[in-house]
């Protein structure tokens, strides 16, 4: 074996090592990299699932607070979280003009005191009942719901007043 092949097996041996060690820190810092991917999205669909509920109970609020449920009165005011119980039996009699408008699958008013029997409102029975379901589709997906008052209005010894129930509106939309 000449001195030439030893200092050329040396260095064979030498490049061999390094590119072992190249590929050992490559192969160190993927793995590395992967656990911080995997800590760092580990809840990404809880975080996913609290946005999607914290949306519904805005677009719940946003609803209660939409012109065509807002409770008014003849100089424009209005209340905050008051539904229209006459403005929404009507709206529910042609809802078919609204369809895709708040891409929602389900919009109910239920009142919750006084307490009913659990009868759907419709224009025969309106104002003895209990909720009046707007909306109403297969609820596949996320809903959340918000107290509201519901109120209409009354006529007691020939004035014109408000009478107001404490209700809940529940928005159902699409998981997406």
């Amino acid at each position: 074996m000449s001195w030439r092949n030893v200092k050329s097996g040396k260095g064979q041996m030498k490049i061999q090592q390094m590119a072992f060690m190249l590929v050992a820190v490559i192969l160190f810092f993927a793995l590395a990299g992967m656990f911080v991917f995997s800590f760092k999205f580990a809840n990404l669909k809880e975080m996913a699932t609290e946005l999607e509920s914290k949306n519904a109970m805005l677009l719940a609020t946003k609803i209660a607070n939409s012109p065509e449920f807002a409770c008014g009165d003849s100089f424009g005011t209005r209340k905050v979280n008051c539904v229209d119980g006459d403005k929404v039996m009507m709206l529910k009699e042609g809802i078919e003009k609204y369809e895709g408008f708040w891409s929602v699958e389900n919009i109910e008013v239920r009142k919750i005191y006084p307490a009913g029997s659990n009868i759907e409102c419709n224009l025969g029975n309106y104002p003895n009942c209990d909720y009046i379901r707007v909306y109403a589709k297969e609820v596949s997906g996320y809903s959340h719901s918000n107290f509201v008052t519901l109120c209409r209005k009354e006529v007691f010894e020939g004035e014109t007043y408000d009478k107001c129930d404490l209700a809940r509106i529940l928005v159902s939309y699409e998981e997406k």
